[in-house]
C-alpha cells in the first residue's frame, strides 16, 4: 500500500478531527473555541512601549500573520494572547480566548485550558529529553492516554518529517530540526487556536514550505492560527496579515 506523506495525512485526519469536534456536540468547541482578540491592548515594560492600542480579531479556520521589523511588538502580542507576558509588565485593554476574557500576564493555564497552544521563539525545548519525549511529556501532563499520546507523537513527528529522529537528544539536533519539533509538540496537542512565534525562522526552503502548509492545513480545519514572522513570502501565504511597527499597527489587510 502507498502510504500518504506524513504532512498530507496529517493535515487529512486533523480536518476530520476539528469537523467531528464542531458538529458533533462538543459545547466549547462548537460555540467559539478556536477565537481570540484583543481590544485596545497596550504593554509597557517601565518607559518602553511594547504595544500600543492593539486591536484585532481571529475567527475559527483563519491564520493570521504578524510581521514587521525586530522590536515592533509581534512577540509581546503573541505571549499577550497566551496570557504568558512578564507580569512585570503595565498592561490595558482587554484579551479574549474563547470567549473568556483572560490576563495577558499569569493566565497561561487558563489559556491551555482553553485551547491555546503556544510555540514560543528558541522552541522551549528540554535538551536532556529525546525529540519524542518533548513531544509526548506535555501530552500525559494534559491526561492523554499513553497509547493515544504515542500514536499522536508519531503523527506529528512524520507530518514535520521528523519520524526517524524521535530518539534523538534535542541537544543533537540541528536548530532547524528543533524548530520543527516544538512544530510537532503543538501539532500533537490538537489545539483550537496555535500562536505561533517565528515557527520558520530556522528552516530551509523545503522544512518552511511543510510547516506553513501545516499550519495552513491547521487553520483550514477550523483552529484559529496565528504566526509572527519576518518573512514575507511566509506572511503572504496567511489568510490576513496585520503589520506591526514600535508597537502600533501599521497594516491591517
Amino acid at each position: 500500500m502507498t502510504r500518504e506523506p506524513g504532512a498530507k495525512a496529517f493535515l487529512r485526519d486533523e480536518r476530520r478531527r476539528q469537523a467531528a469536534v464542531v458538529g458533533g456536540g462538543d459545547a466549547a468547541a462548537a460555540s467559539g473555541a478556536g477565537g481570540l482578540a484583543a481590544y485596545g491592548l497596550g504593554v509597557r515594560f517601565g518607559q518602553v512601549v511594547a504595544l500600543d492600542d492593539i486591536t484585532l480579531e481571529v475567527v475559527p479556520g483563519e491564520l493570521l500573520a504578524v510581521s514587521g521589523p525586530s522590536g515592533a511588538g509581534k512577540s509581546t502580542l503573541l505571549w499577550s494572547l497566551a496570557g504568558a507576558l512578564d507580569p512585570a509588565a503595565t498592561v490595558t485593554g482587554k484579551v479574549v480566548v474563547a470567549g473568556a476574557t483572560v490576563a495577558p500576564s499569569g493566565a497561561r493555564e487558563d489559556t491551555v485550558r482553553l485551547g491555546a497552544t503556544l510555540v514560543p521563539q528558541g522552541n522551549g525545548l528540554a535538551t536532556v529529553l529525546t525529540a519524542t519525549e518533548n513531544v509526548l511529556v506535555p501530552l500525559l501532563e494534559s491526561g492523554v492516554p499513553a497509547k493515544e499520546a504515542m500514536d499522536r507523537v508519531r503523527e506529528a513527528l512524520g507530518a514535520v518529517g521528523l519520524e526517524d529522529s524521535g530518539d534523538h537528544l534535542v541537544e543533537e539536533l540541528s536548530g532547524g530540526q528543533q524548530q520543527r519539533v516544538a512544530v510537532a509538540r503543538a501539532l500533537a496537542a490538537r489545539p483550537h487556536i496555535l500562536l505561533a512565534d517565528e515557527p520558520t525562522s530556522e528552516l530551509d526552503h523545503t522544512n518552511r514550505e511543510r510547516v506553513l502548509t501545516l499550519l495552513a492545513g491547521l487553520a483550514a480545519g477550523g483552529a484559529a492560527v496565528v504566526m509572527a514572522t519576518h518573512d514575507p513570502e511566509a506572511a503572504a501565504g496567511a489568510t490576513r496579515r496585520v503589520v506591526l511597527d514600535e508597537g502600533r499597527v501599521r497594516a491591517l489587510g
